[in-house]
């Protein structure tokens, strides 16, 4: 039993056979596109930003992803040690640039999956604001601070993490920490007019899904009028294909576009329109 994870028992055969096939998370790296019709976003943000309420396209995106976690769990899921386990909680790599010193930074944050688009919202936004303070070092920098003070035995203590992390043994302290330890990394290229990437899944740690936002996009669809083209965020999405099946991952990322075609419905939780599933959660705590 690991201490952010919940094994997962009842799989397919051929699922529980794979990770001795596929004995990297890179090995099974899938990876895919997904565009979303950028009109329905930016209408939604308009409207909250003139009821003082801004949100932001991160959020937006974030909070589909919970939701979608909510509906379907095998993507929260993870492979150690050739098993396959449930993250215990929902949990959001991230980047931030911190002002000034050209220098960033990179931590977690944790979500709940009756978290509204409001609850997402100010999550980041405390998130941001904690870290871009020009003196405030992160869990991760302390660590990374820690072991930088043993260089002549860094590579064995990065070693004995390893190790420990492998065997479920590493210290929830360290799990706490690390940013590699969660259920989505996620990455806003655009916010540095970049485009969107195919960004590696880390073999260290227990993040299975990775995400970039890229620069907006003209994507030309085909019409009844013709080639019609809609501006698009642009999504570089690379999953371990040993979590869950490929029509799994594709009902899920649809659903993912259907909340983002609609964003009004990011205003109430999946849980909360299915009680019987909260009821379900709270059991688990």
């Amino acid at each position: 039993m690991r201490a952010d994870g919940i094994r997962v028992k009842d799989v397919d055969p051929m699922y529980a056979l794979i990770p001795y096939f596929l004995t990297k998370r890179y090995d099974a790296m899938n990876m895919i596109t997904l565009d979303l019709p950028e009109e329905p976003m930016k209408d939604y943000m308009n409207r909250k930003r003139r009821d003082g309420t801004p949100i932001s396209h991160l959020a937006l995106i974030i909070a589909a992803y919970v939701q979608v976690i909510a509906e379907f769990p095998a993507i929260n899921r993870f492979v150690k040690n050739k098993r396959i386990f449930q993250h215990k909680d929902i949990t959001v790599s991230m980047v931030v640039l911190r002002p000034g010193n050209d220098s960033d930074t990179m931590s977690k944050i944790y979500f709940d999956p009756e978290d509204t688009i409001f609850d997402v919202q100010n999550k980041i936004n405390t998130y941001i604001t904690e870290n871009r303070r020009d003196n405030n070092a992160n869990s991760l920098d302390k660590w990374m601070g820690f072991l930088l003070k043993f260089r002549l035995i860094v590579r064995a203590l990065v070693a004995l993490i390893r190790w420990l992390d492998n065997i479920g043994l590493l210290p929830m302290a360290v799990i706490k920490a690390s940013p590699f330890h969660a259920s989505l990394l996620i990455s806003n290229l655009a916010s540095i007019r970049t485009n969107h990437i195919y960004h590696h899944v880390y073999e260290f740690g227990t993040t299975s899904v990775a995400i970039t936002m890229g620069n907006m996009e003209e994507v030309p669809r085909r019409s009844r009028e013709g080639v019609t083209f809609d501006r698009c965020i642009p999504l570089g999405v690379v999953m371990d294909e040993r979590i869950c099946s490929g029509h799994y991952f594709a009902q899920a990322f649809a659903r993912m576009r259907e909340y983002l075609k609609s964003p009004e419905k990011l205003e109430s939780s999946y849980l909360s329109k299915h009680p019987e599933l909260l009821k379900s959660e709270e059991e688990k705590k």
